[in-house]
């Protein structure tokens, strides 16, 4: 099984965060993994993105043309990497922030996540919306088990925040729940 995926949000969202946790994840499973991350300037409020390439085989490039999925938590990264995706490819999208409009294609398979609104009002910080969306992600894709997910949290939290280790879970469990996996 070969997948690939590029994560695109703002600084400060936690795209690099989930972006490696899923690196880790596929590791951990024995899988060859590439994680390939970039950042603006700016950092918290300029963009960030990461391409995970997650495969069964030796992997020759951790860049990707075609993405088969694309996880966006914002507008302007929506507008950026939509282009890439390949067909039939997964779209999940924060809806909290990527507006309707912007999703310019039907040849996709679309998961819409409002994970900024789940984080805030269900987990109870907006912090977590990355991890929402990385649960759908997971789900969606099974490129990795959740479960493996949950036992990587604590490599990539460091030990100054492992008490928020079960905010994340929860996280990851109502982002799994909207793709449909109840764990």
């Amino acid at each position: 099984m070969t997948g690939d995926i590029i994560m695109a949000g703002f600084g400060g969202q936690g795209i690099l965060m989930i972006g490696n946790l899923l690196a880790l994840t596929a590791m951990e499973e024995g899988k060859h993994v590439t994680y390939f991350p970039a950042y603006g300037v700016e950092m918290r409020g300029g963009t960030a993105n990461c391409t995970v390439v997650v495969s069964d085989e030796e992997i020759g490039s951790p860049v990707v043309g075609r993405p088969k999925g694309l996880l966006i938590m914002n507008g302007p990264s929506m507008e950026k990497f939509l282009p890439m995706l390949a067909p039939g490819g997964d779209l999940i999208i924060n809806s909290s922030l990527v507006e309707d409009r912007q999703v310019t294609r039907d040849d996709i398979r679309l998961l819409r996540v409002p994970a900024d609104d789940i984080a805030r009002n269900t987990i109870g910080s907006r912090q977590m919306a990355s991890m929402v969306a990385l649960g759908a992600y997971v789900a969606r894709s099974g490129i990795v088990k959740l479960s493996t997910v949950f036992e990587c949290l604590p490599k990539v939290i460091s030990k100054k925040y492992e008490k928020f280790i079960p905010l994340n879970v929860n996280a990851l469990k109502e982002g799994a729940a909207l793709a449909g996996f109840h764990a």
